[in-house]
């Protein structure tokens, strides 16, 4: 996402330009030159913008009833079981291409600064998007065909053959391009290329080489890249939530639950704060969008958290924080929940339950990060007469969002597929829907849902598309199980490097990635690296999910602290710093996670284990938060804050001894802390 220029400078100067060509003309004119000397005009781009906007028009209404259609097949499949294994995924992959090359079309670029392709008409323009269009067309037409004659008869692929299938895979590079930006094509690029040259490389990048055809063979033409395993559970497991997400969105579900934790919060000190954290996680955990869900619930508790005293950066950053944690809620996970019980094999309750306590203790040190902050600033919780009252309207609209979740929970626990549970919540979604005056009025807001919703399914398709690229390049190569051997043999000596280095190649794998992509990439290529360092198999998936959630606030990529900035009025990567910051806990996690897995209740769990991971990562919560604001009832000096520093790094140590004996410390820290504020404000 492009950083927002500021608006004064620019104008400014644009102004101070037009001034001074008004006055050189003007005295060029009195001085009698004016015939003489050429005055040099600007391109005039109005008739450009004209003819753009003229086009998009025109194919507006075709991508409409495309979307609505990628909408209305997502219902399909969770009635029917899904389409053909083959020639569904085909199809749905290419009318995604031609949302994302239509909707986001080459002519938009030509009007950005220092454009390369300002001097070419924009009809060309136009006319090379249909070209990249009839290309992929073709080469979905050709894969299908080929599909048809493997299942008859053995089938040797001819030249032009390998020249479609690469002609199609550059196409939807450049629909990826276009929606998430390079990093992910730089990395299917860089596969292409080690397909071809791999056998130049040393140690575990060393391969035997691959042809060009082969390397196509597998990518385009095989279940091994594009149209592989990833494809089909996401057209048949994740995309009836993401339906189902915008759906909620759409009907005005998620205006009445940021006005209820508003009312809900309104007694703490962070009020609006915590109102965006309450909103922001159950919104989230339904969206499967950090940005959907920064700009949804954002553009209001942003303005009102800053209203409250908070900083701009302070205000972007609870928002993009509070926005990235919904991906890990139960019980939907931003859809991830499915798609990690689908990859694990594990029953989707198992999942649920695994992620719940990691869940509340991100939230809470968010809470806790927030109050405490508060207190620092010296911020009081609002008035009664300012609390927004919760009313029956306000009421029976939460209903909107309690009923259809309360749906997906009993379908499961019915022992149906996560896809009939997704297709009973729309059901029920709509039902709620149409008891609100809003929606019955204006019919016309679940066409425009249905068009989002499609909208979304082709975004995630096409990055799936791209992954299953790297997916080709992986399953030819071997590359992943070399790397693994190679990390596996570092974990040996270090367990704890290897995690970090696990984590950091997480982060940059995940960044600029939605966040079903990023956790389908990074556990197809970081998995097994995690299984041979010994993890277990829950252990591995929720490791590498909370640094691809969590990816979308790390800098210097951090879409959702990036979306949060504009409407916080902030600098982008202070309101990243200061996500990561409130987000510290969650880095931490899926550490605690490999080292304790009684964290996830459920494996290998042991009460006492479990008692003793969640008393420390508690006090460490609350230590580590309160050194870095420097606030505990009152301000603590530099020599308080790191003893509270260091005791809450201590407390993460998962060694018993030295916990117990911290814990110890921890109390007395405490003690201390309560008597020389009573002892301040007796004196």
């Amino acid at each position: 996402m492009p950083i927002p220029t500021p608006v004064g400078s620019g104008s400014a100067m644009a102004r101070m330009k037009c001034i001074c060509g008004r006055f050189t003309r003007q005295n060029r004119f009195r001085s009698g030159q004016s015939q003489n000397v050429p005055i040099s005009r600007p391109t005039d781009s109005r008739r450009y913008v004209t003819v753009n906007a003229s086009i998009k028009n025109f194919v507006a209404w075709p991508i409409a009833l495309i979307c609505a259609a990628l909408a209305a097949q997502a219902i399909y499949s969770a009635i029917s079981g899904g389409w053909d294994l083959i020639y569904g995924r085909a199809w749905i992959l290419c009318a995604a291409v031609v949302v994302a090359l239509l909707s986001s079309p080459l002519a938009d670029s030509r009007e950005m600064p220092q454009s390369r392709l300002r001097y070419v008409p924009v009809w060309l323009l136009w006319l090379f998007d249909v070209l990249l269009v009839g290309i992929f067309v073709l080469g979905t037409i050709r894969f299908i065909d080929i599909q048809i004659l493997l299942e008859e008869t053995m089938f040797d692929f001819a030249e032009v053959d390998i020249w479609i299938g690469l002609a199609a895979v550059i196409v939807l590079l450049e629909a990826t391009r276009r929606l998430f930006g390079m990093p992910i094509v730089i990395i299917a690029l860089l596969g292409l290329l080690y397909c071809l040259f791999g056998q130049y490389l040393p140690g575990f990048l060393n391969h035997s080489g691959f042809t060009l055809s082969r390397s196509i063979e597998t990518i385009w033409y095989s279940l091994q890249g594009v149209y592989g395993m990833p494809m089909g559970v996401v057209l048949q497991v994740v995309l009836i939530f993401i339906v189902f997400g915008v759906l909620l969105e759409g009907t005005g579900a998620s205006d009445a639950l940021i006005r209820a934790s508003v009312a809900l919060t309104g007694r703490t000190r962070g009020g609006p704060a915590h109102s965006a954290v309450v909103a922001s996680a159950v919104f989230g955990s339904m969206s499967g969008s950090v940005t959907a869900n920064v700009v949804g619930t954002g553009s209001f508790t942003i303005p009102m958290i800053k209203r409250r005293g908070f900083s701009p950066a302070m205000a972007g950053g609870v928002e993009a924080a509070a926005s990235t944690g919904g991906q890990i809620v139960p019980p939907v996970m931003g859809a991830a929940a499915f798609l990690m019980s689908d990859l694990t094999g594990l029953p989707y309750t198992t999942i649920c339950i695994a992620a719940l306590v990691p869940a509340l203790f991100y939230y809470g040190s968010l809470f806790v990060s927030i109050a405490v902050q508060a207190g620092a600033d010296g911020i009081e919780p609002l008035p009664e007469s300012e609390r927004p009252p919760l009313n029956r309207k306000d009421l029976l609209a939460c209903l909107m969002f309690i009923i259809p979740i309360a749906v997906i929970v009993f379908v499961l626990l019915m022992d149906r597929s996560p896809a009939q549970a997704g297709f009973w919540a729309i059901v029920a979604a709509v039902f709620a829907g149409a008891f609100s005056k809003r929606n019955r009025e204006n019919p016309r807001v679940i066409w425009e849902a249905l068009v989002k919703a499609g909208r979304s399914c082709a975004w995630i398709i096409i990055a799936v598309g791209c992954i299953g690229v790297i997916l080709g390049v992986l399953s030819l190569t071997g590359l992943g199980i070399s790397f693994a051997s190679t990390v596996a043999e570092f974990s040996e000596v270090s367990l704890l490097a290897a995690l970090v280095t696990t984590a950091l190649a997480a982060l940059v794998l995940g960044m600029g990635m939605p966040t079903l992509p990023a956790y389908l990439i990074i556990i197809l290529v970081l998995g097994p690296v995690m299984q041979r360092m010994g993890a277990e198999l829950l252990a591995t998936h929720m490791f590498v999910f909370y640094f691809g959630v969590l990816s979308a606030i790390t800098p210097p990529v951090a879409i959702g602290a990036f979306a949060a900035a504009p409407i916080a009025n902030a600098h982008p990567f202070s309101t990243a710093v200061m996500a990561v910051r409130l987000a510290l806990v969650g880095f931490i996690i899926p550490f605690i996670i490999v080292y304790e897995p009684s964290l996830l209740i459920v494996g290998t769990f042991e009460l006492t284990n479990f008692l003793r991971v969640t008393i420390c990562l508690g006090l460490a919560i609350w230590f580590i938060n309160t050194a870095l604001i420097g606030f505990e009832r009152q301000h603590l000096s530099m020599a308080e804050r790191v003893i509270r520093a260091g005791v809450g790094a201590g407390l993460l140590i998962q060694i018993p001894s030295i916990q117990f004996t911290l814990i110890a410390v921890a109390l007395i820290v405490i003690t201390y802390g309560k008597f020389r504020a009573r002892r301040k404000l007796a004196g």
